[in-house]
């Protein structure tokens, strides 16, 4: 006989003078604690942009962006409601920004990065450089950097915020500051100067890096970034699992563009099906150009155009095209590469 056989109510009595000292015990928890594999409470989730971009294009009639901070529809994840959260590690949004608005300056510990959608005219403005804004470029807002977004143009500009706050208030490590009444920063350094700086392919002898950990580059634009994609597609051979990807890099080390978050870009050549795979990082996917059809588990869905997708950790995936597809990507890998948790599975 176990000695919970012998004595249960020794034990019971053992178990309720645990609480109020504030003790637990582990052989109750340790098995949800320390699990054979990744169990992810988010789930698969897509996002049809043509509904986003309506109520988005309502919104901006409701409230203007100086009111609203930032003009945001947040993607929750169904599974995990009212914690502004894609996924368990990743906040995900589209933003808006009407025609002659500003979006005050304002910094804060999260790091951010942008896909921009559409619209013409757009610019944020990073600790005084101006970058201005087309579509498919991807934009990259370090921590403790201040940040503005207006537009100059005569249409609405949209684009998919992704941060990594949800892991710095994790950490219970966030700090926040608005800029000032003006909300707008001063421009000081001439357009391009960070890609003019870091973005050559030549980087200053003396280790530079103003952002600590993030790339100090803050825009890539997309027709450099798809051209040499497209570059790769031509002359080397595809990735059975993955298609053409090339990631955006850190000119400092040639890692990730930031410590928390990875960013990339993914070719599917027409008539191309991956091989399934998964990996313990969720994936937020966007379609940039072309379709895709999309297998995670046991849900299948065919994207369009600036679709979102998220696929949750350690879920298999598979994806299949009709037509040429690029694909934005963005996931907690390279948090899970530094703390060396990052794992992956080829079928």
């Amino acid at each position: 006989m176990t000695q919970t056989e012998i004595a249960p109510s020794r034990l019971e009595d053992f178990m309720t003078r645990l609480p109020p000292l504030a003790l637990a015990p582990l052989w109750e928890v340790l098995k949800g604690l320390v699990p054979p594999e990744p169990k992810s409470k988010a789930r698969a989730h897509f996002w049809r942009y043509p509904e986003v971009r309506e109520l988005l294009m309502e919104a901006g009639g409701l409230l203007t962006a100086e009111e609203a901070e930032r003009r945001v529809l947040v993607l929750e994840n169904p599974a995990l409601a009212g914690l502004s959260r894609i996924s368990n590690t990743l906040y995900a949004g589209f933003q808006l920004v009407l025609p002659g608005e500003v979006a005050p300056a304002h910094k804060h510990t999260a790091q951010a990065m942008r896909f921009i959608i559409e619209g013409e005219g757009g610019h944020t403005t990073v600790a005084g450089e101006r970058t201005f804004m087309q579509r498919g470029d991807f934009v990259v807002t370090p921590n403790g950097a201040f940040h503005d977004h207006g537009t100059d143009g005569k249409t609405p500009v949209i684009w998919l915020d992704v941060l990594d706050v949800v892991m710095v208030n994790f950490f219970e490590a966030a700090f926040s500051e608005e800029l000032g009444d003006h909300g707008v920063q001063n421009v000081r350094l001439s357009q391009h100067a960070s890609n003019n700086r870091w973005g050559k392919g030549m980087l200053p002898i003396r280790k530079d890096a103003p952002y600590g950990l993030a790339s100090p580059v803050i825009s890539y634009p997309y027709d450099r970034s798809r051209s040499a994609l497209m570059g790769v597609s031509r002359d080397w051979d595809i990735d059975a699992h993955h298609g053409f990807q090339l990631k955006y890099a850190n000119p400092n080390d040639g890692g990730w563009v930031m410590p928390t978050m990875a960013t990339w870009l993914t070719h599917l050549p027409a008539g191309f099906q991956t091989k399934p795979s998964r990996s313990t990082d969720s994936q937020i996917v966007l379609v940039s150009e072309g379709s895709v059809t999309l297998k995670i588990a046991e849900t299948e869905v065919t994207l369009e155009e600036n679709d979102v997708a998220i696929i949750p950790s350690w879920k298999m995936r598979q994806m299949q095209v009709k037509q040429d597809t690029i694909l934005f990507c963005a996931s907690d890998r390279a948090a899970q590469e530094n703390l060396g948790f990052w794992r992956e599975e080829l079928a």
